[in-house]
């Protein structure tokens, strides 16, 4: 894939996918993390469905997992997470 996306094609995209990955009340582990950056590789775009008992703010999770993972957060919506591969997206 060689052009970049914009935010609004991305979360097109991210629309018709299902969440592959759960967060639970233990939050985000080292586990997690690798995972995210495993199914990056391969889809370049996963959305990452958090618990709503995990008792965290949906914005501070998004924000460290796509630190720890180094992807890019597209959207939060609710409690999921949009994530994509930094090279596909727009600055």
């Amino acid at each position: 894939m060689s052009t970049k996306l914009s935010k609004k094609e991305l979360v097109k995209r991210g629309s018709t996918i299902d969440p592959t990955i759960h967060v639970g009340k233990e939050g985000v582990s080292d586990g997690v993390i690798e995972e995210i950056k495993t199914q990056i590789k391969r889809a370049k775009i996963v959305k990452v469905k958090m618990l709503p008992a995990a008792g965290e703010d949906i914005k501070d999770v998004a924000a460290d997992i796509a630190n720890r993972a180094e992807v890019k957060c597209v959207e939060t919506r609710g409690f999921t997470i949009l994530l994509c591969d930094p090279k596909i997206a727009e600055n």
